[in-house]
């Protein structure tokens, strides 16, 4: 049947209330086929508290969206700490550990890229891009970040809506989720 891949996730803050995540809704299966174009990528967890995004393989990024969600549990909410759990146990973990997925999660006071290398990354900035479309959406959203008065859900939506006219494996589906 073939690998069913997600595709782009951008996540911008503007101060401490100006936080968002959004994703294209496309999903495709090996090269050549679109298998679906309105998955949604993105949502809030823990309460409402936090936002998540996740690229890659769609099952993978499924059970690491709910095992972080658990890591959030086990850290009363602590950001950071369920991130490292979760970084931790992906790399330990064998059956984890060929999971093909990125995510990106923050909340109001910390914006995280977690792989499955175990690497848990402060982005320096306060926007970043994962997936096949994101090193376009990254691009999009430093113009508009440093070159614009855009609120973060602006830029979320305008970064991926130019990833998409670049990116094959990128959509015009946008979803957005905002703290």
């Amino acid at each position: 049947m073939g690998e069913f891949h997600a595709t782009t996730i951008c996540m911008v803050r503007r101060g401490a209330d100006d936080i968002c995540v959004g994703g294209d809704g496309q999903v495709t299966m090996g090269e050549k086929a679109i298998m679906k174009n309105s998955a949604k990528k993105v949502k809030k967890i823990y309460r409402n508290t936090v936002l998540t995004g996740f690229a890659g393989s769609v099952s993978d990024a499924f059970s690491l969206t709910e095992k972080f969600e658990k890591k959030l549990e086990e850290h009363s909410g602590n950001l950071k700490r369920a991130a490292v759990a979760l970084a931790q146990l992906w790399r330990s973990d064998r059956g984890m550990r060929n999971l093909e997925a990125l995510m990106l999660v923050a909340d109001k006071e910390n914006m995280l890229l977690i792989s499955g290398s175990g690497e848990v990354i402060e982005p320096d900035e306060d926007f970043v891009a994962i997936g096949s479309g994101g090193n376009f959406a990254y691009a999009a959203a430093n113009a508009l970040y440093h070159h614009t008065d855009m609120t973060a859900e602006e830029i979320v939506y305008e970064s991926l809506k130019i990833a998409a006219s670049i990116c094959v494996y990128t959509n015009d589906h946008i979803s957005v989720e905002k703290l």
